[in-house]
């Protein structure tokens, strides 16, 4: 991981560690690298943003550094990351950004550039950019008609993602209530108008009224109470919530019960499997993919892969493998067919799509995949070194060996350092939660001691 950018790009709290000499810096950078990659002398940038009060002062400061360093821009306003990703490659864009910081409090920013097909960023550019602004503060800026200049999307940019999405199903929807809670973030800016393309499925949406600082708050996918209590209420087939910049899709089902995003690759895997879709009868999930996907993808004879925790590398064993269906119990599901990179407004459609079809509830849906109780606990550590130290002792390894005796293969242990803190990550899943409560806390206080 590098000074800048993280696991998903750039991340900080806005004027304290990410403000607009940085986003100026990263933007005339990010001209000047994708320049020399391209062979252009005038790269084309798209920029989206979230509706976060400090978006439009990264922008402002991105732009200002592109142009300054000779690249256009394509300004696309408030709209979702994936719709950038897609946009990027509809206008043959040399490179895409994102101004967003997802699912976190509206008081954090981000930055995240995706390459000329959609996907993010390699690792070299991304390293390249970030020597510039770490090293070379002092690159020259163009002059005269050297300067890059902004051309501003109207809608008809918006409508083409729309309805590129609404072309990924082949059924209105007929007869169905579906409730959408947009998180206050940017699909306030289009899930209307996606769901409008289906005149026969009725539609309400919440939190779609975004006020600069409510993005995310007590809403969305990483709050589902009230979703889950008005569409019980309300006796909605489904309810639907996104998170800030709507790359992520979760769901309840008719009664108000969570669908994570495990049960959303279970559903719609097995969907695609029996239509003969599902290349290698194969899923690509992560190491944190809850115990009941294993069994699901046991049960109905398909392969399920597991990669380190985010979507990037669930993307890249999904090129690697010609993989179409991924994703993340977070909700980050990766319709490889459809799209580059996670996106929520795909996910919903998708999962309404297999749902209508079926004439079942959601709940007997999700029933096909079971969510075994999973209990997380983080353990602080000193320093990286002892955290090292920690994961390669063999006290360690003998404890969780005891503890998977307990559970004598009816549950599973996972220990793991955490990619961006001072931390060890205790995860345990078992059948029962207090059969998982106790060997988490068994091994976090033996962590804990040992630390």
């Amino acid at each position: 991981m590098g000074k800048l950018f993280g696991t998903d790009g750039i991340r900080g709290i806005v004027n304290e560690t990410l403000g607009a000499e940085l986003a100026f810096a990263v933007g005339r950078a990010a001209a000047r690298v994708l320049a020399q990659d391209t062979g252009k002398e005038k790269p084309l940038f798209t920029i989206g943003k979230d509706t976060r009060i400090s978006s439009d002062l990264l922008e402002g400061a991105l732009i200002a550094g592109l142009c300054s360093a000779g690249a256009d821009v394509l300004h696309l306003g408030v709209i979702p990351t994936p719709a950038v990703a897609f946009l990027t490659i509809e206008n043959k864009a040399d490179a895409g950004i994102v101004i967003s910081a997802s699912h976190n409090p509206f008081e954090h920013n981000g930055i995240k550039i995706f390459n000329a097909e959609g996907f993010k960023l390699s690792d070299e550019l991304e390293n390249a950019i970030e020597d510039i602004v770490l090293f070379n503060q002092n690159l020259s800026l163009c002059t005269g008609a050297d300067i890059g200049r902004v051309i501003y999307a109207d809608q008809q940019e918006a409508d083409v993602y729309i309805d590129h999405l609404a072309g990924t199903v082949d059924t209105d929807l007929e007869g169905m209530r579906i409730l959408v809670d947009c998180a206050n973030g940017a699909a306030s800016a289009t899930a209307g108008r996606l769901f409008d393309r289906f005149p026969k499925l009725h539609t309400d949406i919440i939190n779609a009224d975004p006020n600069g600082i409510n993005i995310n708050k007590d809403c969305g996918s990483t709050h589902m109470e009230q979703l889950s209590a008005m569409v019980k209420a309300g006796q909605y087939d489904l309810g639907i919530a996104f998170d800030g910049d709507a790359d992520r899709c979760l769901a309840v089902d008719e009664n108000g019960v969570l669908i994570d995003g495990d049960q959303v690759l279970a559903i719609c895997g097995a969907a695609l499997d029996e239509q003969g879709e599902l290349n290698g009868h194969t899923i690509v999930g992560t190491v944190m993919s809850n115990l009941g996907l294993h069994l699901f993808a046991k049960e109905h004879n398909l392969s399920l892969f597991c990669t380190a925790v985010g979507d990037r590398n669930v993307l890249e064993k999904m090129e690697e493998g010609n993989y179409v269906l991924g994703g993340e119990q977070s909700g980050h599901t990766i319709f490889r067919r459809y799209a580059t990179t996670g996106d929520g407004e795909l996910t919903a459609l998708q999962l309404l799509a297999v749902l209508h079809k079926s004439g079942k509830s959601a709940s007997q849906l999700a029933g096909i995949c079971s969510r075994y109780p999973q209990v997380l606990l983080n353990v602080a550590v000193s320093s990286r070194e002892r955290i090292e130290e920690i994961m390669e002792s063999s006290w360690l390894r003998e404890a969780i060996e005891k503890e998977e005796k307990i559970l004598a293969g009816s549950g599973r242990i996972l220990v793991r350092p955490s990619g961006t803190e001072l931390l060890i990550r205790v995860m345990v899943e078992a059948k029962e939660k207090a059969i998982a409560d106790a060997a988490a806390e068994e091994l976090s206080n033996l962590i804990k001691n040992k630390g």
